[in-house]
């Protein structure tokens, strides 16, 4: 696969890992891709603490406050946004053909002036989009196959950062079906998957129980799937979510659409933690991401892993060659 591609980094909270898993993911992919460019975005004084490879450039955005590694500076957080802000702006120019995110620290950046509930959200309103959808992508592997080999594990959210106590409410018809054909077309124009098999899972314990444990199931989710059927997306469920998290069941299924932030990604993560990939779908260009956080108890000890920055920029690669080739199509 012809490795051509201009990717952009935004390199993250300063006093995070995202600076150091920027460089040494960067470093690697290149070795691996040598044909490829990158353009990490930040400030210099952090993305110039070791060698780069001659392909890597650096976007320089200057720091507010001088950074202290492992201690948040709130003085920073419009830093961090002009960050993000400059990077996707030159994805949504055509600059680069792909936007891959370090972790940001969502603490000090949702502030009584700033609304910033995370990187999905503040992505959508800088691309003018009333709806995306978070999705991570992994491998699983079934311990009972008796083999090593992995099949994709894709995990979509209804809902994304919101206090459990507000997500019933936030599920409704018409954006969970809306949410239905955004999987639905990204998965076959970026993912190349012709008829995408969605597993949607149920809101409340056993998927409601036929209505003793909650009536979402019956009252919104059963319609919408009969809906998005009725459009040609190849949706099921609801599916309790306590059963359908397992090898045999996921191996059916090009994705599960769960309903709430940890519903879906507790099991995601406990199955692909450090491989996972972060993909926004529905933004007018292609957004990757770490699944993990700034972890500033261990930033500029060396200890960071940056596989998961790796998996991040191999899976922007593969989306933006895809891309490329459906754009030569005409299609």
């Amino acid at each position: 696969m012809n490795s051509s591609v201009k990717l952009a980094i935004s390199s993250g909270e300063p006093a995070g890992i995202g600076p150091e898993v920027s460089i040494a993911a960067a470093n690697a992919f290149i070795g691996d891709n040598p044909d490829a460019k990158i353009t990490l975005y930040g400030d210099r004084s952090l993305l110039q603490t070791q060698g780069l490879a001659s392909q890597i450039q650096i976007a320089h955005i200057p720091l507010i406050q001088p950074n202290i590694i492992g201690k948040l500076n709130p003085e920073n957080a419009p830093y961090v946004l002009s960050v993000i802000q400059e990077a996707s702006s030159a994805c949504r120019k055509g600059i680069h053909d792909a936007l891959v995110t370090a972790p940001v620290q969502k603490s000090i950046l949702n502030t009584p002036s700033i609304k910033f509930m995370g990187h999905t959200e503040f992505l959508a309103q800088l691309d003018s989009k009333d709806q995306v959808v978070m999705m991570l992508c992994g491998h699983i592997r079934d311990p009972k196959s008796g083999s090593n080999q992995a099949f994709p594990l894709r995990v979509a959210l209804a809902t994304t950062h919101l206090a459990i106590q507000d997500v019933p409410q936030a599920i409704q018809y018409q954006s969970l079906l809306q949410t239905l054909r955004i999987i639905h077309a990204d998965l076959q124009t970026r993912f190349g998957i012709a008829n995408p098999i969605i597993m949607v899972t149920g809101l409340n314990p056993h998927a409601g129980e036929d209505g003793q444990l909650g009536t979402e199931e019956i009252g919104i989710l059963m319609p919408v799937i009969k809906a998005a059927k009725a459009e040609g997306i190849n949706a099921s469920g609801p599916y309790p979510a306590d059963t359908l998290f397992n090898p045999v069941r996921l191996q059916a299924a090009d994705v599960v659409l769960a309903m709430y932030h940890d519903q879906g990604l507790a099991p995601f993560k406990f199955a692909t933690f450090t491989e996972g990939v972060n993909i926004t779908l529905g933004l007018s260009y292609i957004r990757s991401s770490v699944d993990h956080g700034t972890a500033l108890d261990i930033a500029g000890q060396g200890k960071a892993d940056w596989q998961s920055m790796l998996a991040a920029l191999n899976m922007a690669k593969e989306l933006s060659i895809r891309q490329k080739r459906l754009n030569a199509s005409g299609t």
